[in-house]
């Protein structure tokens, strides 16, 4: 038995860096062309009300249809076809956007939500076929290299659409923006190569993990539970980066065109907290999730009860914390409370309450917001506070 672990150790190595290629160029590909979104959309006549709706909408069902996706890719067993459909609907809508007509907005709104239903197609069953590959190697480490190359192309996309806009300052806005969006469909191609390559090599991923060390007893599914609970609160009280830079301008801490500095420190404590935060997931397991999330937890303190410029960055590398260890630690611990052939509908719960729960607690946070700053920071820090006991129970229920 060690020895089959150790042959599979390298293709299943090879299996999670092709997926992160993938992976970077998706990212790539939709956050370039939701940076622009905000100017895009007014310049086809659509309303504050509308891109409003048509952004949250789209998150919404991206979350929420994850309960379903799951549910079938687990009966079905088609996780492949899942994954390479659910990239295909993501990949085409966001090119399609160059060709929307002048004052076509409503097509634009429509191809933004479609674009977000086409991960909600595609995550459950890709969180899966990379679980897989994950118990190999350490399912910490494989989730944190998978946000690792998230990130990186989370930073080139805007960087990317950012040299096309200043090259073609002289263009109309509306042409420039147009021009964005076609010149995106170059990462989408090769999300979609290198994925058809990665479907190719490994045509069954499921071999990875062995049948089945984590067949769910009571305990696990208690334990499944109280996680649930747990990341809930966490997501509850967790806030969005929107309203982080809303408080930031309106206190003139940083000026308006260094905001997105603002977010790419961000993007990089992320990359980096879920890199160390993976690996550390591996040797201390549940107990990792509890220091990441005590960590994180004060963020708000710094960001909302304070005008300094440095109190504002200590608060965003914190939040960078918490999001690295959410994209990272949170979807390996799924793995490790579930077995594998209900792992996709595990991913699918887990994904549309954490959805859920960030939906209320961001439109809550933003009504505390106009009452006052210090009422969001005291929300945000209870709520996270509340999912430790609950992580706690998670780690008394599954010692390693």
């Amino acid at each position: 038995m060690a020895l089959l672990q150790r042959r599979n150790t390298a293709p299943a190595v090879a299996f999670i860096l092709l997926m992160g290629i993938v992976s970077l160029f998706a990212d790539m590909t939709h956050e370039g062309a939701r940076s622009i979104y905000g100017a895009y959309l007014p310049l086809l006549g659509a309303s504050a009300t509308a891109l409003g709706f048509a952004t949250g909408f789209g998150e919404f069902i991206g979350y929420a249809l994850r309960l379903a996706t799951g549910i079938i890719a687990d009966r079905t067993k088609h996780y492949w076809r899942m994954t390479i459909l659910g990239y295909g609907v993501n990949m085409v809508a966001i090119p399609l956007l160059a060709l929307v007509p002048e004052n076509g907005w409503f097509w634009a709104c429509l191809l933004i939500i479609l674009e977000r239903t086409g991960k909600a197609i595609r995550q459950p069953a890709k969180n899966t076929l990379l679980s897989f590959a994950a118990t190999r190697v350490g399912v910490g480490k494989a989730f944190a290299v998978q946000e690792f190359l998230d990130q990186i192309g989370a930073f080139l996309g805007p960087v990317f659409l950012f040299g096309i806009l200043w090259f073609k300052s002289d263009a109309g806005l509306r042409t420039a923006y147009t021009l964005c969006f076609a010149a995106l469909g170059i990462p989408a191609l090769f999300t979609m190569v290198w994925l058809f390559m990665a479907r190719r090599r490994f045509p069954d991923p499921g071999h990875f993990e062995e049948a089945d060390a984590r067949q769910n007893n009571g305990s696990s599914r208690g334990g499944f539970l109280l996680y649930l609970f747990g990341i809930m609160f966490f997501a509850l009280g967790f806030v969005d980066f929107p309203l982080i830079t809303l408080h930031v301008s309106r206190q003139n801490i940083i000026q308006g065109d260094a905001l997105p500095l603002l977010y790419a420190l961000a993007m990089l404590v992320d990359a980096f907290a879920a890199l160390f935060f993976g690996w550390l997931y591996d040797r201390l397991h549940f107990k990792a999730l509890l220091l990441s999330s005590l960590m994180a937890a004060f963020f708000p303190v710094f960001v909302f009860c304070s005008a300094s410029l440095w109190s504002t960055l200590v608060g965003v590398a914190l939040w960078g914390i918490g999001m690295g260890a959410q994209e990272s630690i949170l979807k390996a611990a799924v793995v490790t409370l579930t077995s594998k052939e209900k792992r996709s509908t595990n991913f699918g719960i887990f994904e549309s309450c954490f959805g859920l729960s960030w939906f209320l607690g961001s439109w809550l946070m933003g009504w505390l917001y106009d009452l006052e700053p210090t009422c969001l920071a005291a929300f945000s820090i209870t709520a996270q506070l509340c999912a430790l006991p609950l992580y706690l129970g998670v780690t008394m229920k599954n010692r390693q």
